[in-house]
């Protein structure tokens, strides 16, 4: 497994609770998968650098995790597909 660091951002209308699932749905797939997160930190609402389908604003969240290499596109998929999801992004740490 390799450290991994995941970056999403959150439509702005989604309430604390919807986050809070998504969170909850992404850290299950990662520990069903065999992985392990070892930090949630959400980031709260930020304006977007440009505009993603009219919106400007967004909720980010930052998760680290121990994740082995077939679960990346697993995970990926999932975040693509998640429509409350509008960008992610995915990048191994250095050891």
């Amino acid at each position: 497994m390799h450290p991994y660091e995941v970056v999403f951002i959150v439509r702005p209308d989604v309430d604390e609770q919807g986050l809070a699932a998504a969170v909850d749905r992404l850290k299950s797939l990662v520990t069903g998968g065999g992985g392990q997160v070892t930090e949630v930190n959400p980031w709260g609402r930020r304006r977007l650098a440009y505009p993603i389908n009219k919106i400007r604003e967004g909720q980010y969240v930052f998760i680290r995790a121990q994740l082995p290499k077939q679960l990346i596109d697993e995970v990926e998929r999932d975040l693509r597909l998640n429509e409350q999801v509008l960008r992610f992004l995915i990048v191994r740490e250095d050891e």
